[in-house]
């Protein structure tokens, strides 16, 4: 990878984020929050994508007593999950994403998605230098809505 190509992989345009969306078929959520939670878009975004058909794997951060949401087992890790993971959707304020980054280019998703709100550059870099589509502050439920998926 050249220099500055690894910028490639950081993804603003709308028909690349439609193409994701629509190619996207396993989701892991990191800092997805349990049913206790369910008015907060840690959850509720979720949900709403296990309803449209996406396989979502739950990271919770916290709640180290849960074992499931949404019907799946809890990973602690992304490492840790079976099989590929075509996205990771973060659901971490900014400054919490720099330790996580090192298991997400360990599980190595061909997305990671950083929710409305979210940004950050120096992770995003890293994961992008690592060959990973980057999307950040936008939320998947509004764009999958956008889009009429």
């Amino acid at each position: 990878m050249s220099a500055e190509s690894w910028k490639d992989n950081l993804v603003v345009d709308m028909n690349d984020i439609r193409d994701i969306l629509v190619e996207t078929q396993r989701v892991a959520v990191l800092g997805i929050k349990p049913e206790s939670r369910a008015g907060q878009p840690a959850h509720y975004v979720p949900r709403y994508l296990q309803e449209q058909g996406y396989q979502v794997v739950p990271v919770p951060t916290y709640y180290l007593d849960v074992t499931e949401i949404l019907g799946r087992p809890v990973y602690r890790e992304l490492a840790a999950i079976p099989g590929p993971v075509d996205m990771v959707d973060v659901f971490r304020r900014a400054g919490d994403i720099p330790p996580h980054v090192d298991d997400i280019i360990a599980k190595g998703p061909a997305v990671v998605w950083f929710q409305l709100g979210i940004r950050n550059d120096d992770a995003a870099r890293r994961l992008a230098q690592a060959g990973i589509r980057v999307v950040q502050d936008r939320c998947t439920m509004i764009d999958h809505r956008r889009f009429e998926l």
